[in-house]
C-alpha cells in the first residue's frame, strides 16, 4: 500500500508556534519557580528551593490546597466512572427512549462550567435557594444545608456539581466501548448460567478497559485541573476551606507572588504527569493480562 510521504518542513511552523506559546513559557516557569519573582520589585532573585520548602513545610495552606485538589480528584474519577458506566449500561439496551435519555444525561457536559456554576449557585442559596426551597415544602426541613457555607458540605457540593455536570461525557465514552463489544459473548455466558455480576466482571470490564484508561485519563487531569467550580460556587470558601491548587495559583498571581505561582504550577504540572503515567500504565497492563 502505497504511503504519502510528506516532507519535514511542512509541520516547521506548527512547531515552531508550539514551542513559542507551549514550550518556551513551560520552561522559563520552571526557571521562575526558583526565584522570588513579584510585582512589587524589578528585581528578581534565585532563591533556590524556598518556594518549594515553603509549600512543603505547612506553615502556609499550601499543603491544604493540595490536599483538597487530591480528595476532589479521587472522589469525581471515582463517581463519575461508577455512575457514567452504570448509565450506559442501562442505556445500551433495556430501557426505553435511549436517545433521549442519552441527550438529556450528556447535554449538561456541553454547558460551560461558569454558567452550570452560576446557576447552581442560586439552587444552592441557603435562604432561597430551589433544593432547600422545595426540602422545605415537601416537609424536609431538617434536610437543608449551607450547601456552599458550611465546612462541612461546601466542597462536597462542588464535587456533587462536578460530577453532574462531566457524568454524562464519561457515560458517552464508555456507552461507545460497550457498544463495540459482540454480543455473543454474552449469549455464550448466558448459556452457561453466569449471572449479571459475572457477565460484567468477566466481560464487560475487561473489554472496555481502553475506553475506561481513556475516561480515567480524563478525569484525572481535569479533576487537577479543577478551578471554574470552586472560583464560581465558593471562591475557596468558606475561609480558605475549598481552595484547591489552581484557585491558589490564581491568588497568588493576583496578588503578583509571581515565584510562588508558577512554583505552584510546576508541582502540579509533576503530580498531573506522574500520575498519568502510572495509572495509563498500571490500566493498560491490566487490560493486556485480562
Amino acid at each position: 500500500m502505497n504511503r504519502a510521504v510528506y516532507p519535514f518542513y511542512f509541520g516547521v511552523a506548527t512547531l515552531v508556534v508550539y514551542s513559542i506559546l507551549f514550550v518556551v513559557p513551560g520552561i522559563m516557569g520552571i526557571y521562575y519557580s526558583f526565584t522570588d519573582w513579584n510585582s512589587y520589585t524589578d528585581e528578581i532573585h534565585f532563591v533556590g528551593f524556598d518556594n518549594l520548602a515553603k509549600i512543603f513545610s505547612g506553615e502556609a495552606k499550601y499543603l491544604s490546597y493540595i490536599e483538597n485538589t487530591l480528595v476532589f480528584t479521587i472522589s469525581t474519577v471515582v463517581l463519575k466512572t461508577a455512575l457514567g458506566l452504570l448509565f450506559a449500561i442501562m442505556l445500551n439496551d433495556g430501557i426505553r427512549a435511549k436517545g433521549f435519555h442519552r441527550v438529556m444525561l450528556f447535554m449538561p457536559s456541553i454547558v460551560p462550567m461558569l454558567v452550570v456554576g452560576l446557576i447552581f449557585k442560586s439552587v444552592l442559596n441557603p435562604a432561597t435557594g430551589l433544593l432547600n426551597e422545595s426540602l422545605r415544602a415537601i416537609g424536609l426541613d431538617f434536610m437543608t444545608q449551607k450547601w456552599l457555607t458550611d465546612l462541612n458540605w461546601a466542597f462536597k457540593s462542588i464535587i456533587a456539581v462536578d460530577i453532574w455536570k462531566g457524568v454524562g461525557y464519561i457515560m458517552i465514552i464508555l456507552l461507545a466501548g460497550l457498544q463495540s463489544i459482540d454480543k455473543t459473548y454474552y449469549e455464550a455466558a448466558a448459556i452457561d448460567g453466569a449471572n449479571f455480576w459475572q457477565k460484567l466482571m468477566r466481560i464487560t470490564i475487561p473489554l472496555i478497559i481502553p475506553a475506561l484508561v481513556v475516561t480515567t485519563v480524563l478525569n484525572l487531569l481535569h479533576g487537577l485541573k479543577v478551578f471554574e467550580a470552586v472560583y464560581v460556587l465558593t471562591n475557596g470558601g468558606p475561609g480558605y476551606a475549598t481552595d484547591v491548587m489552581y484557585t491558589a495559583i490564581f491568588k497568588e498571581f493576583s496578588t503578583g507572588n509571581y515565584g510562588m505561582g508558577t512554583a505552584l504550577s510546576s508541582v502540579l504540572f509533576v503530580v498531573m504527569t506522574v500520575l498519568g503515567y502510572f495509572v495509563i500504565r498500571l490500566m493498560s497492563r491490566e487490560g493486556n493480562e485480562r
